[in-house]
């Protein structure tokens, strides 16, 4: 192959030789032309060919070596065969959420030479599409017949604009015999959609109530507990770590500038300087689901048959988040103060400015203004609801199967793959903490790291978070989904930068509006 090319070289250098000599432009000067030049400049005055001539041979024997090129070098196609063999290739679509960045491509480039190199069956291929553009290629791609295998990491929203092409992943699992006992059981229910199962649990942010002792200490009020199932002590009575608890704890928590808290007289409401509890960048449909319990929000089947049904439950949630930032004892930092530089410009908790912050694993990646200011945090439990149950919430990243592969069976053992051992490599990258509770104290070793302070006791809250998931999940499919969803947002911006909103008015209105989004063709 290098002599073919070596050849071709040769040959177009000696056509233009000849060409420089046989043509009509200035003659160089007798010095300037090399001896080589020389003698193929004499040949060529011997033989007298034309210019013309000279091409027509130069491109004869260009297209001689070519087709002898092309006998000896394999075309793009016969190479992915030839690297293939009798293997399956099976695609693996990363950029609907995370793994696009250089470090986690090198990462999962990685993991995908470790799956090729342990058998000889299937030749698994990475994808990486960017975040901004990867819906649109997604769709084109499904589209087109010629979707991916594999998609992900990805969570509930993004999954939720593909609605109806996700594999039902039910009877590879039963076939292969795959061990679900590795995973809490409330978590393989968390993927059981319409669509059946739909996914297996990867990468999990369970939620916590985070605190800060140092509030609670000058409060004289007790810790939250952090074993599901204890109770809390006060004013010297055990009572259930519920909503209706939490709601009072964080009114004695909640500190004007003059010292007062919420409960006491002569309150300023116009100069909190803490509040007690923050929903930490919770969605509406979070906090809902948090006090209300987890809820499907339509009925219906098709266009023209949806309603919205979001349950009382969920409109007494956020009755009671509305009067927690502008009822008369107020425990919850409104949209204009948690908004204020002083009070973090949103990061509440971080700043320093709330005794209690309700939010999932990933917020220990933004305490770091905390740490450094000196200020320690722990985690407690997530509260229950009033008919005593826990209703927790999971952000949660998996891998879903494109109900169109052609190969269902080598795409499982992939996603098998990448949620057992593969993501030992995948998970750090991805700063998820592991859905299988065995594989969580790598995960906790680092985060120790960068909060020493925190206990043992608070890193197993989350653990013990796993068995706690919102089914279906606060970030649910919702037809139109992302018009429903910003509609719903709407809403909660509404109510927490408003005071005096007429709360059944704005309510009745969502349900409306939410109606006519869903039916939308």
């Amino acid at each position: 192959m290098r002599k073919s090319i070596f050849v071709l070289l040769a040959i177009l250098l000696a056509a233009s030789m000849v060409l420089v000599a046989c043509g009509g432009g200035a003659e160089p000067a007798a010095t300037a032309v090399p001896a080589a030049e020389e003698a193929v400049q004499e040949e060529a005055a011997a033989v007298e060919p034309t210019a013309e001539a000279v091409v027509e041979e130069a491109e004869a024997a260009v297209e001689e070596v070519a087709e002898e090129v092309a006998a000896e070098e394999p075309t793009a196609e016969a190479v992915v065969e030839e690297a293939m063999g009798d293997k399956t290739q099976i695609r693996w679509f990363v950029g609907l959420g995370t793994g696009t960045n250089p470090e986690q491509v090198a990462i999962q480039e990685e993991v995908v030479a470790d799956f090729n190199a342990s058998q000889d069956q299937i030749e698994l291929v990475l994808e990486i599409v960017p975040y901004d553009s990867a819906r649109d290629t997604l769709a084109t791609q499904i589209a087109s017949g010629s979707g991916p295998d594999i998609i992900g990491p990805v969570g509930w929203g993004g999954s939720n604009a593909f609605y109806g092409q996700w594999l039902d992943i039910a009877p590879q699992i039963e076939s292969s015999g795959f061990d679900l006992s590795v995973f809490d059981p409330a978590l393989v229910e968390f993927y059981q959609t319409e669509e059946g199962q739909v996914g297996l649990p990867f990468a999990v942010f369970p939620g916590a109530m985070y605190f800060i002792p140092e509030m609670f200490d000058e409060a004289g009020l007790a810790y939250p507990p952090q074993n599901y199932g204890d109770q809390y002590e006060l004013n010297g009575e055990m009572v259930d770590w519920n909503w209706e608890t939490v709601t009072e704890v964080a009114k004695l928590l909640t500190v004007d500038v003059n010292g007062l808290n919420a409960t006491e007289d002569g309150f300023d409401r116009t100069q909190i300087v803490q509040v007690g509890y923050s929903p930490q960048w919770q969605h509406p449909n979070s906090t809902a689901t948090f006090y209300g319990g987890a809820a499907k929000i339509f009925e219906g089947d098709a266009p023209g048959s949806y309603e919205s049904a979001i349950p009382d439950s969920w409109k007494e949630a956020w009755a009671w988040w509305y009067d927690g930032m502008y009822g008369e004892q107020p425990f919850i930092a409104s949209g204009p103060l948690s908004g204020a530089p002083e009070f973090g410009n949103g990061n509440v908790f971080n700043a320093g400015k709330a005794a209690m912050g309700l939010t999932q694993t990933w917020y220990t990646c933004c305490l770091g203004e905390l740490r450094d200011a000196g200020v320690e945090f722990q985690m407690g439990i997530q509260p229950a609801m009033a008919d005593g149950t826990v209703q927790g919430r999971i952000d949660a990243d998996t891998f879903r199967v494109w109900k169109g592969t052609a190969n269902p069976e080598a795409a499982f053992a992939v996603l098998s793959y990448l949620i057992t051992d593969g993501g030992d490599k995948l998970l750090p990258i991805y700063g998820a903490m592991p859905a299988i509770a065995e594989k969580t104290d790598a995960f906790f070793e680092v985060k120790s790291a960068d909060y020493p302070f925190v206990t043992p006791e608070s890193w197993d809250v989350f653990v013990q978070g796993l068995a706690y998931p919102d089914t279906p999940s606060a970030e649910q499919y919702l037809p139109n989904w992302t018009e429903s969803f910003a509609r719903i947002q709407t809403f909660g911006d509404l109510l927490n930068n408003t005071e005096d909103v007429d709360f059944d008015a704005e309510f009745d209105k969502l349900q409306e509006d939410l109606t006519a989004i869903y039916n939308k063709q």
